[in-house]
């Protein structure tokens, strides 16, 4: 078995009254102690318009972050693909893998918000043939020297992208995928299924044998590293760790369900909307160090999950709220964990 990963998601989103240049120094020292901690990865989503929350983007973001973190891997977890054209994130993210020393990982999804098809002048019905061209394109500017390809919306005539990617034939390629046709698309294209946290698990259990399938159909390996993003929080004890992330995490929350996440989840599993005791059953990882070894224990035994992403900070949380819960879980999780497995 490969052995158990932690990474650490810093979504970089805060609340509009945020003295946004405070919360960029937070976050290089996130980055920075992650880093010293012995977390494997950094990652960055990415969102547009997201108003109520500031937000920094990811390309800019990950590129300054391999300075502060130089031995994480630099996840952009994910790329909504559909809104771009593949040149662009070809050249961009072979320029941060080379940048980065070959520590990239290209993640990439969908997306399921209106006012973000709309700003880049695509549409809903047109994302997922965008998402698949684009894909395509990518690892064929990624792995050839000059390309020919038609797209829907671009055309490639003899195009290139001629600083390649040191990580050979292609940084990994995780595809995020929160319905089940997204994951068969996931089996087809990428290098694995980016679990994602939205998910109850057994939503997910149920979900992998849809992508076990589907990897047969394409003659694809089950993948060595399955990845999965969870909301975590651990504090000494499970009472303490409810009292401080419940009113951040429940707000994190309001704020997916009323951009619609929950749009693009799979039937029986698709309301974010719940009280908060519902919604945090059976999805998110909380409690003292014992307890989350035990649910970190438990994900991968039901999953194979073997990197496990942690979300550890949500909008209005202090800085030192976030860096204590990471302490905890680096200096007694992680060993605890590893032990049990």
């Amino acid at each position: 078995m490969t052995e158990i990963q932690f990474g650490l998601m810093t979504r970089g989103q805060f609340e509009a009254k945020d003295d946004i240049r405070v919360r960029f120094t937070e976050l290089m020292e996130q980055a920075r102690m992650a880093d010293k901690w012995g977390f494997a990865s950094l990652t960055k989503g990415s969102h547009y318009s997201g108003a109520p929350l500031q937000d920094f983007q990811q390309i800019p973001y990950l590129s300054r972050m391999m300075a502060e973190a130089p031995n994480l891997r630099l996840n952009a977890g994910i790329v909504l693909l559909s809104l771009h054209k593949p040149m662009d994130m070809a050249e961009q993210f072979a320029t941060m893998d080379v940048m980065s020393n070959g520590r990239m990982i290209f993640g990439a999804a969908l997306g399921y918000r209106e006012v973000e098809f709309k700003a880049f002048g695509t549409t809903q019905k047109e994302r997922v043939q965008r998402f698949e061209e684009n894909l395509i394109a990518i690892k064929r500017l990624w792995t050839e020297d000059k390309v020919d390809m038609v797209g829907s919306h671009f055309e490639l005539m003899g195009a290139s992208c001629p600083t390649k990617p040191l990580q050979k034939p292609t940084p990994p390629i995780w595809i995020g995928a929160n319905a089940d046709p997204a994951i068969r698309r996931a089996a087809k294209l990428g290098d694995c299924w980016y679990m994602n946290p939205h998910n109850r698990i057994d939503t997910i259990e149920r979900q992998l044998e849809i992508y076990k399938r589907a990897l047969d159909e394409y003659g694809k390996p089950f993948p060595t590293e399955l990845p999965i993003r969870r909301e975590v929080f651990v504090a000494p004890t499970r009472e303490e760790a409810f009292r401080v992330a419940q009113p951040y995490l429940s707000l994190k929350y309001k704020i997916y369900h009323e951009w619609g996440q929950d749009k693009a989840m799979p039937e029986g599993d698709n309301d974010l909307g719940l009280a908060f005791d519902e919604l945090q059953r059976d999805r998110f990882l909380i409690g003292s160090p014992d307890d989350v070894t035990e649910q970190v224990v438990d994900l991968h035994k039901r999953t194979g999950a073997n990197h496990i992403i942690a979300s550890m900070q949500w909008p209005g949380m202090a800085q030192n709220q976030t860096l204590d819960a990471m302490q905890l879980l680096s200096e007694t999780v992680f060993p605890q964990v590893r032990q049990a497995l």
